[in-house]
Protein backbone atom coordinates (compact mmCIF):
# COMPACT_ATOMS: atom_id res chain seq x y z
CA UNK A 1 0.00 0.00 0.00
CA UNK A 2 2.90 2.34 0.81
CA UNK A 3 4.44 1.81 -2.64
CA UNK A 4 1.15 2.74 -4.33
CA UNK A 5 0.86 5.92 -2.30
CA UNK A 6 4.44 6.89 -3.11
CA UNK A 7 3.83 6.24 -6.79
CA UNK A 8 0.96 8.72 -6.78
CA UNK A 9 3.05 11.37 -5.08
CA UNK A 10 5.97 10.82 -7.41
CA UNK A 11 3.73 11.10 -10.45
CA UNK A 12 2.68 14.52 -9.21
CA UNK A 13 6.32 15.35 -8.61
CA UNK A 14 7.22 14.47 -12.21
CA UNK A 15 4.55 16.88 -13.39
CA UNK A 16 5.56 19.72 -11.04
CA UNK A 17 9.24 19.47 -11.84
CA UNK A 18 8.71 19.06 -15.55
CA UNK A 19 10.14 15.55 -15.79
CA UNK A 20 8.98 13.90 -19.00
CA UNK A 21 11.09 10.76 -19.17
CA UNK A 22 10.39 7.38 -17.65
CA UNK A 23 13.38 7.31 -15.34
CA UNK A 24 12.19 6.12 -11.91
CA UNK A 25 12.88 8.32 -8.93
CA UNK A 26 14.87 6.54 -6.26
CA UNK A 27 16.18 7.81 -2.96
CA UNK A 28 19.69 6.54 -2.33
CA UNK A 29 19.52 5.73 1.34
CA UNK A 30 22.54 4.44 3.21
CA UNK A 31 21.89 2.77 6.52
CA UNK A 32 24.46 3.23 9.24
CA UNK A 33 26.04 -0.03 10.49
CA UNK A 34 24.01 -1.18 13.45
CA UNK A 35 25.62 -4.44 14.46
CA UNK A 36 23.44 -7.33 15.50
CA UNK A 37 19.92 -6.16 16.27
CA UNK A 38 17.45 -7.80 18.60
CA UNK A 39 13.78 -7.12 19.23
CA UNK A 40 14.54 -4.14 21.47
CA UNK A 41 17.09 -2.42 19.20
CA UNK A 42 16.00 0.76 17.45
CA UNK A 43 16.75 0.62 13.72
CA UNK A 44 19.65 2.81 12.62
CA UNK A 45 18.73 6.07 10.92
CA UNK A 46 18.67 5.98 7.13
CA UNK A 47 20.82 8.75 5.65
CA UNK A 48 20.06 10.17 2.22
CA UNK A 49 22.90 12.32 0.87
CA UNK A 50 22.09 14.97 -1.75
CA UNK A 51 24.95 16.23 -3.91
CA UNK A 52 24.97 19.56 -5.81
CA UNK A 53 24.02 19.23 -9.45
CA UNK A 54 21.35 19.69 -12.06
CA UNK A 55 19.03 17.11 -10.50
CA UNK A 56 19.61 18.03 -6.85
CA UNK A 57 16.17 19.63 -6.50
CA UNK A 58 14.42 16.52 -7.79
CA UNK A 59 16.44 14.30 -5.48
CA UNK A 60 15.91 16.56 -2.48
CA UNK A 61 12.15 16.70 -2.86
CA UNK A 62 12.04 12.97 -3.55
CA UNK A 63 13.90 12.34 -0.29
CA UNK A 64 11.43 14.54 1.59
CA UNK A 65 8.41 12.79 0.05
CA UNK A 66 9.80 9.32 0.76
CA UNK A 67 11.09 10.20 4.23
CA UNK A 68 10.23 7.86 7.05
CA UNK A 69 10.40 8.33 10.78
CA UNK A 70 13.98 8.78 11.91
CA UNK A 71 15.45 9.55 8.48
CA UNK A 72 18.31 12.00 7.96
CA UNK A 73 18.47 14.05 4.76
CA UNK A 74 21.95 15.45 4.33
CA UNK A 75 23.00 18.12 1.86
CA UNK A 76 26.65 17.76 0.95
CA UNK A 77 29.14 20.60 0.79
CA UNK A 78 28.47 23.03 -2.05
CA UNK A 79 25.84 25.39 -3.47
CA UNK A 80 22.44 24.05 -4.52
CA UNK A 81 20.23 25.97 -6.97
CA UNK A 82 16.51 25.48 -6.35
CA UNK A 83 13.52 26.81 -8.30
CA UNK A 84 10.76 25.66 -5.96
CA UNK A 85 9.91 25.26 -2.29
CA UNK A 86 11.17 22.14 -0.55
CA UNK A 87 8.53 20.74 1.80
CA UNK A 88 8.13 18.08 4.46
CA UNK A 89 4.64 17.29 5.69
CA UNK A 90 3.57 14.98 8.47
CA UNK A 91 6.64 12.75 8.90
CA UNK A 92 8.02 12.85 12.46
CA UNK A 93 11.62 12.53 13.63
CA UNK A 94 13.25 13.77 10.43
CA UNK A 95 16.56 15.64 10.42
CA UNK A 96 17.74 17.92 7.60
CA UNK A 97 21.39 18.84 7.86
CA UNK A 98 24.28 20.25 5.91
CA UNK A 99 28.03 20.45 6.39
CA UNK A 100 28.05 23.91 7.96
CA UNK A 101 26.63 27.39 7.35
CA UNK A 102 29.59 28.36 5.22
CA UNK A 103 29.83 25.04 3.38
CA UNK A 104 26.26 24.08 2.43
CA UNK A 105 24.19 26.77 0.71
CA UNK A 106 20.64 26.32 -0.57
CA UNK A 107 20.12 29.15 -3.05
CA UNK A 108 16.60 30.11 -4.14
CA UNK A 109 17.47 33.10 -6.32
CA UNK A 110 15.80 31.56 -9.37
CA UNK A 111 12.66 30.36 -7.64
CA UNK A 112 9.66 30.07 -9.97
CA UNK A 113 6.77 32.49 -9.56
CA UNK A 114 3.81 30.77 -7.95
CA UNK A 115 5.89 28.05 -6.29
CA UNK A 116 5.09 29.27 -2.78
CA UNK A 117 8.05 31.51 -2.14
CA UNK A 118 9.38 29.71 0.94
CA UNK A 119 12.72 27.97 0.91
CA UNK A 120 11.83 25.15 3.27
CA UNK A 121 8.25 24.63 4.44
CA UNK A 122 7.88 22.15 7.27
CA UNK A 123 4.95 20.64 9.15
CA UNK A 124 6.42 17.78 11.18
CA UNK A 125 6.95 16.87 14.84
CA UNK A 126 10.37 16.13 16.35
CA UNK A 127 11.99 17.98 13.47
CA UNK A 128 15.63 19.09 13.43
CA UNK A 129 17.45 21.27 10.91
CA UNK A 130 21.08 22.26 11.26
CA UNK A 131 24.31 23.38 9.61
CA UNK A 132 23.32 25.08 6.36
CA UNK A 133 22.43 28.41 4.75
CA UNK A 134 19.17 29.40 3.06
CA UNK A 135 19.47 32.43 0.83
CA UNK A 136 17.47 34.67 -1.50
CA UNK A 137 14.00 33.21 -1.02
CA UNK A 138 11.14 35.31 -2.44
CA UNK A 139 9.18 34.50 0.72
CA UNK A 140 10.13 33.17 4.13
CA UNK A 141 13.42 31.30 4.23
CA UNK A 142 12.47 28.63 6.78
CA UNK A 143 8.80 28.29 7.78
CA UNK A 144 7.80 25.66 10.33
CA UNK A 145 4.11 25.48 11.16
CA UNK A 146 1.93 23.49 13.56
CA UNK A 147 4.83 21.31 14.74
CA UNK A 148 5.92 19.98 18.12
CA UNK A 149 9.49 19.68 19.38
CA UNK A 150 11.48 21.61 16.82
CA UNK A 151 15.24 22.24 16.84
CA UNK A 152 16.81 24.88 14.58
CA UNK A 153 20.55 24.98 15.01
CA UNK A 154 23.41 26.70 13.12
CA UNK A 155 21.18 27.91 10.29
CA UNK A 156 21.90 31.08 8.35
CA UNK A 157 19.18 32.93 6.46
CA UNK A 158 19.96 35.97 4.35
CA UNK A 159 19.39 37.92 1.15
CA UNK A 160 22.54 38.73 -0.79
CA UNK A 161 21.20 42.01 -2.19
CA UNK A 162 21.15 43.42 1.34
CA UNK A 163 18.19 44.98 3.16
CA UNK A 164 15.29 45.46 0.71
CA UNK A 165 11.50 45.51 0.98
CA UNK A 166 11.40 42.84 -1.76
CA UNK A 167 13.18 40.34 0.49
CA UNK A 168 11.20 37.63 2.20
CA UNK A 169 9.42 38.68 5.38
CA UNK A 170 10.97 36.16 7.78
CA UNK A 171 14.27 34.34 8.02
CA UNK A 172 13.56 31.72 10.69
CA UNK A 173 9.80 31.45 11.21
CA UNK A 174 8.20 28.88 13.53
CA UNK A 175 4.49 29.60 14.02
CA UNK A 176 1.73 27.75 15.89
CA UNK A 177 4.34 25.37 17.28
CA UNK A 178 5.39 24.11 20.69
CA UNK A 179 8.75 23.35 22.30
CA UNK A 180 10.96 25.21 19.83
CA UNK A 181 14.72 25.62 20.27
CA UNK A 182 16.60 28.12 18.07
CA UNK A 183 20.31 28.36 18.76
CA UNK A 184 23.59 29.46 17.16
CA UNK A 185 21.83 30.81 14.06
CA UNK A 186 22.48 33.90 11.92
CA UNK A 187 19.61 35.85 10.35
CA UNK A 188 20.14 38.86 8.09
CA UNK A 189 18.19 41.22 5.82
CA UNK A 190 14.61 39.99 6.41
CA UNK A 191 11.98 42.60 5.54
CA UNK A 192 10.05 41.76 8.73
CA UNK A 193 11.97 39.69 11.29
CA UNK A 194 15.21 37.74 11.15
CA UNK A 195 14.05 35.33 13.86
CA UNK A 196 10.31 35.29 14.48
CA UNK A 197 8.49 33.03 16.93
CA UNK A 198 4.72 33.43 16.69
CA UNK A 199 1.71 31.89 18.45
CA UNK A 200 3.94 29.28 20.00
CA UNK A 201 4.05 27.63 23.42
CA UNK A 202 7.48 27.28 24.99
CA UNK A 203 10.48 28.47 23.04
CA UNK A 204 14.14 29.05 23.74
CA UNK A 205 16.00 31.48 21.49
CA UNK A 206 19.66 31.60 22.46
CA UNK A 207 23.13 32.53 21.20
CA UNK A 208 22.03 33.78 17.80
CA UNK A 209 23.17 36.81 15.79
CA UNK A 210 20.66 39.00 13.98
CA UNK A 211 21.54 42.05 11.91
CA UNK A 212 20.24 44.22 9.06
CA UNK A 213 16.64 43.04 9.55
CA UNK A 214 13.67 45.24 10.29
CA UNK A 215 13.16 43.32 13.54
CA UNK A 216 16.13 41.32 14.73
CA UNK A 217 14.22 38.94 17.02
CA UNK A 218 10.45 39.10 17.39
CA UNK A 219 8.47 37.09 19.94
CA UNK A 220 4.78 37.48 19.08
CA UNK A 221 1.66 36.09 20.80
CA UNK A 222 3.82 33.41 22.38
CA UNK A 223 3.34 31.86 25.80
CA UNK A 224 6.63 30.94 27.42
CA UNK A 225 9.82 32.30 25.85
CA UNK A 226 13.39 32.45 27.10
CA UNK A 227 15.51 34.73 24.91
CA UNK A 228 19.10 34.95 26.02
CA UNK A 229 22.73 35.50 25.01
CA UNK A 230 21.78 36.79 21.57
CA UNK A 231 23.48 39.59 19.65
CA UNK A 232 21.19 42.07 17.88
CA UNK A 233 22.79 44.93 15.97
CA UNK A 234 22.11 47.16 12.94
CA UNK A 235 18.45 46.20 12.76
CA UNK A 236 15.60 48.71 12.80
CA UNK A 237 14.53 47.23 16.14
CA UNK A 238 16.72 44.80 18.05
CA UNK A 239 14.37 42.67 20.17
CA UNK A 240 10.57 42.97 20.04
CA UNK A 241 8.07 41.24 22.34
CA UNK A 242 4.59 41.83 20.93
CA UNK A 243 0.99 40.72 21.30
CA UNK A 244 -1.27 41.55 18.37
CA UNK A 245 -5.02 41.20 17.85
CA UNK A 246 -6.80 38.81 15.51
CA UNK A 247 -4.54 35.79 15.93
CA UNK A 248 -5.37 32.22 16.98
CA UNK A 249 -3.21 32.22 20.09
CA UNK A 250 -4.17 35.23 22.18
CA UNK A 251 -2.16 37.48 24.44
CA UNK A 252 1.47 36.45 24.72
CA UNK A 253 2.92 36.11 28.20
CA UNK A 254 5.78 34.78 30.32
CA UNK A 255 8.77 36.01 28.31
CA UNK A 256 12.22 36.30 29.86
CA UNK A 257 14.86 38.22 27.88
CA UNK A 258 18.26 38.29 29.54
CA UNK A 259 21.99 38.53 28.91
CA UNK A 260 21.43 39.79 25.36
CA UNK A 261 23.63 42.39 23.65
CA UNK A 262 21.32 44.82 21.85
CA UNK A 263 23.19 47.72 20.31
CA UNK A 264 23.30 50.20 17.42
CA UNK A 265 19.97 49.12 15.97
CA UNK A 266 19.63 52.15 13.75
CA UNK A 267 18.99 50.70 10.30
CA UNK A 268 16.29 52.51 8.26
CA UNK A 269 12.96 50.68 8.32
CA UNK A 270 12.47 48.82 5.01
CA UNK A 271 9.33 46.85 5.90
CA UNK A 272 6.42 46.69 3.51
CA UNK A 273 3.83 49.34 4.28
CA UNK A 274 0.99 47.95 6.34
CA UNK A 275 3.13 45.46 8.24
CA UNK A 276 3.05 46.17 11.98
CA UNK A 277 6.86 46.40 12.05
CA UNK A 278 6.69 49.23 9.52
CA UNK A 279 5.71 51.43 12.50
CA UNK A 280 8.84 50.54 14.51
CA UNK A 281 11.18 53.57 14.57
CA UNK A 282 14.73 53.00 13.45
CA UNK A 283 16.89 53.19 16.54
CA UNK A 284 14.76 50.95 18.80
CA UNK A 285 16.64 48.59 21.11
CA UNK A 286 14.04 46.65 23.13
CA UNK A 287 10.31 47.08 22.49
CA UNK A 288 7.52 45.48 24.50
CA UNK A 289 3.99 45.96 23.20
CA UNK A 290 0.87 44.60 24.90
CA UNK A 291 2.62 41.53 26.30
CA UNK A 292 2.04 40.41 29.89
CA UNK A 293 4.49 38.97 32.40
CA UNK A 294 7.74 40.03 30.78
CA UNK A 295 11.05 40.05 32.63
CA UNK A 296 13.98 41.94 31.06
CA UNK A 297 17.23 41.61 32.98
CA UNK A 298 21.03 41.57 32.72
CA UNK A 299 21.01 42.85 29.15
CA UNK A 300 23.59 45.20 27.66
CA UNK A 301 21.66 47.77 25.61
CA UNK A 302 23.31 50.81 24.06
CA UNK A 303 23.61 53.08 21.05
CA UNK A 304 19.99 52.78 19.87
CA UNK A 305 19.20 56.24 18.54
CA UNK A 306 15.45 56.45 19.22
CA UNK A 307 15.42 54.77 22.61
CA UNK A 308 17.08 51.81 24.26
CA UNK A 309 13.85 50.40 25.71
CA UNK A 310 10.19 51.24 25.10
CA UNK A 311 7.06 49.71 26.67
CA UNK A 312 3.74 50.57 25.03
CA UNK A 313 0.15 49.46 24.66
CA UNK A 314 -1.19 48.48 21.25
CA UNK A 315 -3.36 51.61 21.42
CA UNK A 316 -0.35 53.78 20.66
CA UNK A 317 -0.43 52.44 17.09
CA UNK A 318 -3.95 53.91 16.71
CA UNK A 319 -4.95 50.83 14.69
CA UNK A 320 -8.49 49.57 15.16
CA UNK A 321 -9.19 46.00 16.20
CA UNK A 322 -12.33 43.92 16.77
CA UNK A 323 -10.92 41.05 18.81
CA UNK A 324 -12.91 40.86 22.04
CA UNK A 325 -10.39 38.47 23.60
CA UNK A 326 -7.39 40.68 22.92
CA UNK A 327 -5.73 42.58 25.76
CA UNK A 328 -3.88 45.60 24.34
CA UNK A 329 -2.13 46.60 27.57
CA UNK A 330 1.32 45.49 28.79
CA UNK A 331 1.02 44.24 32.37
CA UNK A 332 3.42 42.65 34.81
CA UNK A 333 6.57 43.98 33.10
CA UNK A 334 9.78 43.88 35.15
CA UNK A 335 12.85 45.76 33.84
CA UNK A 336 15.78 45.24 36.21
CA UNK A 337 19.54 44.94 36.48
CA UNK A 338 20.27 45.99 32.88
CA UNK A 339 23.02 48.23 31.51
CA UNK A 340 21.75 51.07 29.32
CA UNK A 341 23.94 53.71 27.63
CA UNK A 342 24.29 56.15 24.72
CA UNK A 343 20.73 55.90 23.41
CA UNK A 344 18.15 58.40 22.22
CA UNK A 345 20.50 60.72 20.38
CA UNK A 346 18.53 60.95 17.12
CA UNK A 347 14.94 59.58 17.24
CA UNK A 348 13.61 58.42 13.87
CA UNK A 349 10.23 57.98 12.19
CA UNK A 350 6.88 59.51 13.15
CA UNK A 351 6.82 57.81 16.53
CA UNK A 352 10.42 58.71 17.27
CA UNK A 353 9.86 62.35 16.38
CA UNK A 354 6.76 62.43 18.58
CA UNK A 355 8.80 60.95 21.43
CA UNK A 356 11.45 63.62 20.88
CA UNK A 357 8.83 66.37 20.88
CA UNK A 358 7.47 65.16 24.19
CA UNK A 359 10.65 64.16 26.04
CA UNK A 360 13.42 66.13 24.34
CA UNK A 361 16.98 65.03 23.63
CA UNK A 362 18.57 62.76 24.41
CA UNK A 363 15.59 60.45 24.67
CA UNK A 364 15.49 58.58 27.98
CA UNK A 365 16.83 55.03 28.08
CA UNK A 366 13.46 53.64 29.17
CA UNK A 367 10.20 55.06 27.83
CA UNK A 368 6.64 54.00 28.59
CA UNK A 369 3.44 55.32 27.07
CA UNK A 370 1.61 55.44 30.41
CA UNK A 371 -1.58 53.81 29.10
CA UNK A 372 -3.21 51.56 31.70
CA UNK A 373 -6.05 49.08 31.50
CA UNK A 374 -9.14 50.96 32.76
CA UNK A 375 -10.78 47.68 33.76
CA UNK A 376 -8.24 47.07 36.51
CA UNK A 377 -7.30 50.61 37.58
CA UNK A 378 -8.34 51.54 41.09
CA UNK A 379 -7.66 55.10 42.34
CA UNK A 380 -5.30 55.65 39.43
CA UNK A 381 -3.26 52.53 40.10
CA UNK A 382 -3.13 49.01 38.70
CA UNK A 383 -2.85 45.88 40.90
CA UNK A 384 0.64 44.93 42.01
CA UNK A 385 0.94 41.99 39.62
CA UNK A 386 0.01 44.23 36.66
CA UNK A 387 2.55 46.98 37.39
CA UNK A 388 5.48 48.04 35.25
CA UNK A 389 8.43 47.79 37.64
CA UNK A 390 11.76 49.40 36.73
CA UNK A 391 14.63 48.93 39.18
CA UNK A 392 18.42 48.60 39.52
CA UNK A 393 19.31 49.72 36.01
CA UNK A 394 22.25 51.90 37.01
CA UNK A 395 22.05 55.45 35.69
CA UNK A 396 19.31 54.67 33.18
CA UNK A 397 16.99 57.60 32.52
CA UNK A 398 13.20 57.30 32.31
CA UNK A 399 10.08 59.01 30.98
CA UNK A 400 6.36 58.29 31.12
CA UNK A 401 5.05 60.04 28.02
CA UNK A 402 1.48 60.32 29.29
CA UNK A 403 -0.20 59.03 26.15
CA UNK A 404 -3.38 58.14 28.05
CA UNK A 405 -4.45 61.77 28.05
CA UNK A 406 -3.48 62.19 24.41
CA UNK A 407 -5.63 59.23 23.36
CA UNK A 408 -8.57 60.98 25.00
CA UNK A 409 -7.89 64.21 23.14
CA UNK A 410 -6.01 65.98 25.89
CA UNK A 411 -2.42 67.05 26.39
CA UNK A 412 0.10 64.45 27.56
CA UNK A 413 1.57 64.86 31.01
CA UNK A 414 5.22 63.86 31.00
CA UNK A 415 6.68 62.43 34.19
CA UNK A 416 10.25 61.35 34.85
CA UNK A 417 9.93 60.11 38.41
CA UNK A 418 10.78 56.43 38.73
CA UNK A 419 9.43 56.13 42.28
CA UNK A 420 6.00 55.05 41.09
CA UNK A 421 7.71 52.15 39.27
CA UNK A 422 9.99 51.14 42.11
CA UNK A 423 9.76 47.74 43.74
CA UNK A 424 10.16 44.17 42.62
CA UNK A 425 7.98 41.63 40.89
CA UNK A 426 8.50 37.90 41.47
CA UNK A 427 11.01 36.45 39.02
CA UNK A 428 9.44 34.39 36.28
CA UNK A 429 10.14 30.70 36.23
CA UNK A 430 12.51 29.52 33.45
CA UNK A 431 10.80 28.15 30.38
CA UNK A 432 11.69 24.49 30.04
CA UNK A 433 11.73 22.35 26.92
CA UNK A 434 12.01 18.62 27.68
CA UNK A 435 15.44 17.31 26.75
CA UNK A 436 17.02 20.77 26.36
CA UNK A 437 19.60 21.89 28.92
Amino acid sequence: MKAICHFGLLSCLFFVLGCNDNTPLTAAKATKPAGEADATTEPAAAVTVIQPGDDSERKAQEALILAEKGDIIEFAEGTFEFKGTLSLNGIANVTIRGKGMEKTILNFTGQRAGSGGEGLKIKADNFTIEDLTLQNTPGDALKIEDSKRVTIRRIRTWWSQGPDSQNGAYGIYPVLCSDVLIEHCVAECASDAGIYVGQTQRTIVRRNRVERNVAGIEIENTIGADVYENEATNNTGGLLVFSLPGLKLKNGSHCRAYKNHVYDNNHPNFANKGAIVSTVPAGTGLMIMANDDVEIFENNVHGNNTTNCVIVSFLVTQRKFEDAQYDPYPEGVHIHDNRFADGGKSPQGEIGKLFEQLAGLPMPDIVIDGVMNPKVVVDGKVPEKARIVIANNGDATFANLGFAAMLQGGQPVITRDLLSHAGKLPSLEPNVIPGVE
